[in-house]
């Protein structure tokens, strides 16, 4: 069965004025407890700050770190999530009840993407 990553995005600036919400917890975990007794979410997780983050790149034959944050960018991945589904239908569906159970008043974004598996070597 296929593994989806599902990656979370939001603004880190605005998410910090993000109204609490009492009943949020509660809403997610009722999910996090259906999902998971379906079988479906493997792993999920949020991410510390990009302030706490550092990024590398290969260019020129050489590495290069920048220590965040990372102001330039407007989005920032947030959290993320492993589920295995049948089909990207299904990881949609997911998604969709998850980005619902937040409040009306943030912003978050997700974005799902098939792990594309690599074959297992002979002998293991």
């Amino acid at each position: 069965m296929p593994r989806f990553m599902t990656l979370i995005r939001i603004d880190e600036k605005a998410a910090a004025d993000f109204e609490s919400d009492p009943g949020f917890e509660q809403r997610m975990g009722a999910l996090f407890e259906e999902i998971t007794k379906a079988g479906v979410m493997l792993e999920t997780n949020g991410l510390k700050p990009t302030a706490e983050g550092t990024r590398l790149s290969w260019q020129g034959g050489k590495v290069s770190l920048t220590d965040g944050p990372f102001t330039e960018t407007r989005e920032v991945v947030g959290g993320y999530a492993i589920m295995q589904c049948k089909d990207m239908a299904e990881a949609q569906e997911w998604t969709r009840r998850f980005l619902s159970t937040h409040p009306e008043s943030w912003e978050v974004g997700a974005e799902i993407r098939q792990i594309d598996e690599m074959p297992t070597p002979p002998g293991n």
